[in-house]
């Protein structure tokens, strides 16, 4: 059950220097493009991986500096009796500390026992895997895990082509489900002279056991393998050697042949079974090739919802699905500047975990826009779909996502607990009602940038009171069109007190006596609970077909305001 408790790295690829604490369970990595979210993963591999070499290059150390070291340490707890043998390790052995994720070199009785593998490159591109520890190397002693023992702990990796993990080799997942063996010697021979199955029937006595599991967790995963699942010789192996003995469906199809996302999710399924022998798994782009319905199988399977910690999981996901599945303890956001990387857990705050659930794609941008309501979203994805038509980039090409906050109260429980996580983010506001002063204030402390409308107004007050006049007259009939001449005319006549109709809008209008009276009448009538505008979609259209293009005749400081957001977007800053 051995488990990763420290993660340090030092100039590889993107990576200049990080040091990571990850969690026991699940471990999934979200953030921007080129956060080194994958290298994470190639370091634990290439640093617990059961392997004797590996292709390195130059590209492979930070900025290309071949003079700083590549160095990976994996400091392992969890022990299992064979790794704390005194005999075998005594001298390597260290103490970890979880409260401070310190490691100390003398073993002591408050902490846990551990051991630190290390990957060392120089400039001669050949790796080095040692122990780390100053006790040993004061001796002069200098060692590695044993084979067996680097078999043992090595995580299983669920790439683009899992296939590997189907077939009984070296590594491969089929090897942790049981002890059992096929005597492929003769055998072989015999198959490959008379036919294929001859050897099926052979290799189904003696690997029974391991059969068994596969079928029974292809079914609990819905993956199709047929009533009965074979061991049989691969009909592309070209020699008698490890992946000559692959599973095959009854109908002696090569299960590697099934889909990607079969592939990955009857893997994931299989490490389950096998979590007793190995339980370590790093799974690159989770989603890759799987449906939302079975990106929660996929999960599952890895143990998402399990309080016993079956598996620790190293993966990464640009998925909204995934996140929505998964909780706040098990997202860690991935953030990169000038090469040093930190790793950090989302929570597991009621306010963080319902941003999860309500807006996923917030945790997936660098950048967020946390509005008021549904009506600043509508309103910025219409301006933005305008300027877009216009040659301008869009929004999504920025690395900008949209939150509706659902109000003003909820808007610094989600804008701050963003921020500290290292987004770059934005709060646009009404100014009707205020938001907590010291919310606000730490928000502005951390990083964060506040637009709000001036002189206590909502947003639709700003669009009636500044537009010009005839982009305030479009506004007026498209609500009609929205909602009738007799909604519109009901919503007047409450806010003006039965004073002003419909009718003596459409007047205004149409004699230009439209003044500021008539223009704060609109903005009131239009911005209550069930306003004109009040959905996305209502103000998306607004703002793309009549805020948009009327701008040029609109109030210079509103105009400003906007002019400043935008460039807040265009800087992710």
């Amino acid at each position: 059950m051995a488990r990763i408790r420290l993660i340090e790295i030092a100039n590889f690829r993107g990576i200049k220097g990080l040091m990571w604490a990850p969690s026991p369970g699940i471990n999934c990595l979200i953030g921007p493009g080129d956060s080194c979210k994958s290298t994470v993963l190639d370091a634990i591999d290439l640093c617990l991986g059961a392997r004797r070499n590996l292709q390195i290059t130059d590209a492979d150390f930070f900025n290309l500096d071949v003079a700083l070291p590549i160095s990976i340490s994996c400091t392992i707890g969890a022990l299992s009796d064979r790794l704390k043998n005194i005999e075998a390790y005594g001298l390597h052995v260290r103490n970890f500390i979880a409260q401070t994720a310190q490691v100390e070199d003398e073993p002591e009785t408050t902490g846990e026992t551990v051991l630190t593998v290390n990957l060392s490159i120089n400039s001669d591109l050949e790796p080095v895997w040692t122990l780390v520890s100053k006790r040993a190397a004061d001796a002069g002693v200098v060692r590695n895990l044993t084979w067996v023992d680097r078999q043992a702990i090595a995580p299983t990796r669920i790439g683009a082509l899992a296939d590997g993990n189907l077939v009984w080799r070296r590594g491969s997942v089929l090897n942790k489900l049981s002890e059992e063996k096929a005597d492929i010697s003769a055998a072989l021979v015999k198959a490959a002279r008379d036919a294929r199955s001859g050897f099926g029937d052979s290799a189904g006595e003696q690997l029974g056991g391991t059969l068994a599991v596969v079928k029974t967790t292809a079914n609990e995963l819905g993956i199709p393998v047929g009533d009965d699942v074979k061991a049989m010789l691969d009909a592309h192996s070209v020699s008698f050697s490890g992946g000559s003995i692959s599973l095959h469906s009854d109908t002696g199809i090569p299960l590697r042949a099934l889909g990607v996302g079969s592939t990955r999710l009857l893997t994931a399924g299989l490490q389950r079974k096998a979590s007793a022998a190995a339980t370590m798994v790093l799974v690159d782009e989770l989603e890759h090739g799987l449906e939302p319905h079975r990106i929660h199988r996929l999960l599952g399977s890895l143990g998402s919802k399990d309080k016993g910690l079956p598996l620790q999981v190293f993966a990464t996901t640009h998925s909204p699905v995934a996140l929505q599945e998964l909780s706040g303890t098990q997202l860690m956001v991935v953030r990169r500047g000038d090469g040093q990387v930190s790793v950090n857990a989302v929570g597991s705050e009621d306010h963080v975990q319902s941003t999860i659930r309500r807006n996923p794609e917030a945790f997936l941008a660098p950048s967020v826009i946390i509005c008021e309501g549904a009506s600043e979203v509508g309103l910025l994805r219409g301006l933005d779909q305008y300027r877009v038509a216009q040659g301008e980039q869009s929004l999504t090409a920025l690395g900008v996502a949209l939150l509706d906050a659902g109000g003003v109260t909820n808007i610094y429980k989600r804008a701050n607990a963003l921020v500290k996580l290292g987004y770059h983010c934005h709060v646009l506001r009404d100014d009707d009602v205020e938001p907590d002063a010291a919310d606000e204030a730490a928000f502005v402390a951390a990083g964060g940038a506040v637009t709000k409308w001036p002189a206590k107004r909502k947003l639709e007050q700003e669009l009636f009171v500044n537009l010009g006049e005839d982009a305030a007259g479009n506004l007026v009939a498209y609500a009609v069109e929205l909602h009738g001449e007799d909604l519109i005319d009901e919503h007047i006549k409450s806010k003006s007190g039965g004073l002003t109709t419909y009718d003596d809008v459409d007047n205004a209008l149409l004699f230009g006596d439209f003044d500021l009276a008539i223009r704060e009448l609109l903005g009131m009538a239009s911005s209550t609970r069930h306003g004109w505008f009040k959905q996305v979609t209502w103000m998306e259209d607004a703002a793309r077909n009549v805020v948009a293009p009327g701008l040029q005749q609109a109030d210079a400081a509103f105009v400003s305001i906007i002019d400043e957001l935008f460039a807040w977007m265009r800087n992710g800053r």
